[in-house]
């Protein structure tokens, strides 16, 4: 399960969507997760699933490898649905005891369950497609207005992508120690819930002493560099915006578009 998860990860490939500026693949993220909470018809979630299949495909990026990460928010999406599916007023289609599932919330747990799984597939589209500097780096080149207000954009950018990155790196870690712990006797599945978490004590103590380590030994790495970040730091790859990055932002305005036409549709 734990290897499952594969937010921060990058998937080495040879695509058009590998190419295009991160900064063009972070605003279109943002508008992708904004179009799924504003599209009020099947028909919107229709064309929101044939732009990701589209981009999917062209990534290169192994459908079967985005979807494994789904399996991480299982637990997450079945509680969304049920709790939509019951909690929801309106017309009664099935009562069992004191529940009720009424048409409305069926409409709104299937919808609200398609939003959180293209949600986390699309967001993992961006992370497997762009290096974490290149994803450091867009972000700094989008943020930069915030400069006019004080805000250190650098280290905000270099502090989301640290952690972006380090995400993987503490799953794999997890994974290590929970295998040493139950190679030792350890149980983290039997017992009620009380027990499961008495079992992840001895699991949690040397995964924040492996974080503190890693921690300090790339803050010492970084000095050692004489790293500095903020003014006058140069780049060694600029980002500059191409042809495919003006055809790609274009795409995302007739996408959005359509996503906005389609409440309109019966």
């Amino acid at each position: 399960m734990i290897r499952d998860i594969t937010l921060g990860q990058y998937y080495q490939a040879d695509s058009v969507i590998h190419r295009l500026d991160p900064r063009v693949k972070l605003v279109a993220t943002i508008c992708f997760i904004i179009s799924l909470f504003v599209v009020e018809s099947w028909i919107g979630y229709v064309i929101a699933a044939l732009f990701l299949a589209a981009v999917i495909k062209l990534s290169k990026v192994p459908f079967k490898f985005m979807v494994k990460g789904m399996k991480a928010i299982v637990f997450i999406l079945l509680i969304t649905v049920v709790f939509n599916m019951f909690l929801t007023p309106g017309e009664a289609l099935v009562t069992v005891w004191k529940l009720t599932i009424t048409k409305e919330g069926l409409r709104l747990a299937a919808m609200m369950a398609i939003r959180l799984s293209f949600l986390i597939i699309g967001s993992s589209v961006m992370t497997l497609t762009t290096t974490p500097n290149s994803l450091t780096d867009g972000m700094e080149k989008l943020m930069n207005p915030l400069k006019a207000v004080k805000v250190p954009v650098h280290e905000v950018a270099m502090m989301m992508s640290i952690a972006l990155r380090f995400i993987p790196i503490l799953l794999e870690e997890t994974d290590k120690i929970m295998k040493a712990q139950i190679a030792r006797g350890a149980d983290f599945e039997s017992g009620n819930l009380v027990k499961k978490a008495k079992a992840m004590v001895p699991l949690l103590v040397p995964l924040f002493i492996s974080a503190f380590r890693r921690a300090n030994d790339l803050a010492m790495a970084m000095e050692a560099r004489c790293y500095r970040g903020g003014e006058h730091r140069t780049k060694m790859k600029p980002l500059q915006y191409k042809r495919r990055d003006g055809f790609a932002y274009l795409t995302l305005v007739c996408y959005l578009t359509v996503c906005v036409l389609s409440n309109y549709i019966l």
